[in-house]
Order: structure tokens, then sequence, then C-alpha cells
């Protein structure tokens, strides 16, 4: 969605509230909030008609799933022009968990996970050397997440 959509203060109060507890119920909301359970439920499908709020995720512990690897991976591509065509690529592999198109040195940088530094290797030398337009890559290893957050919203 392109422009800033045409919010209001409780439009933002709720994607606020969602982001930080996205189980919270409708109808407890609505108290937090002071409005009808019934408002919030208009109020997010709104807010998903319009593609501002994309469904809901589960926050999981993924060290306590068995996955011990975090990388971050910069991506060097022989042209830019192959972006669209290497990222359709590297979406097929489920480690690759995000992947942006950057300005800098690479022209991509994808985090991905993985559950120990064999899995890792295996994605770096047998999945991502077959891609065709990558030049190279160059990978970081996670040492320790600080902190994760939402950007806070505001009105």
């Amino acid at each position: 969605m392109s422009g800033k959509a045409n919010l209001d203060k409780l439009d933002y109060q709720i994607i606020q509230e969602m982001m930080e507890n996205a189980g919270i119920s409708y109808a407890d909301l609505g108290k937090k909030l002071f409005v009808s359970g019934g408002t919030i439920h208009v109020r997010i499908k709104k807010l998903e008609e319009i593609g501002i709020v994309k469904g809901t995720k589960l926050n999981v512990d993924l060290k306590q799933l068995g996955y011990d690897v975090i990388a971050f991976i910069g991506i060097y591509l022989e042209k830019s022009s192959l972006y669209d065509s290497v990222a359709k690529e590297l979406k097929k592999i489920p480690q690759i968990v995000r992947l942006n198109y950057t300005t800098g040195n690479y022209s991509m940088f994808a985090e991905i996970v993985c559950k120990d530094i064999q899995q890792l290797r295996f994605v770096l030398h047998d999945e991502l050397q077959k891609i065709k337009g990558i030049e190279r890559t160059e990978t970081f290893i996670s040492l320790e997440e600080s902190f994760l957050r939402n950007v806070l919203v505001a009105s």
C-alpha cells in the first residue's frame, strides 16, 4: 500500500496493543481501550483489508526448539537486475526467514535460522551456491540476540 492510511487514534492504539499481545481477546482489548469488542473486531477487519495487519504470529523461542544458529548473509549479485529471480530461488530455502533488497555493499541481506552449523554449511554450500546470479556471499553468525522489538506506532 502506498501513502499513509487514514487511521485515527483508536486504530493506532489497537495496532500498538496487538503488537504487544496478539492473543488478547477483542473483548479484553475493547475494555482496555474503552470501546466494545465489536468495535475492535470491525477495526481489525478494516486494518486487514487495507493491508496494515497481515495476520498474527506466535512468538516462539527457536532455541528451545533446537534451532541454535542464527546467521545473516550479505549477498552480492552479478547484476542487480537479477534480484527478482534470485529472490524467488531464495524463497524456496526454508531456513531463510527474512530477505531484504539493500543499498550498500550487498545487493541482498538475508536472515537464516538453522538447527546447527552443519545445516548452515549445507544451506550455504549446497543451496546458495547453485543459484544463478549470486556472485558471492558473506556470512555473519549471531552470537546473541540482545533484543527484538516492534516499532512504536504513533498517531
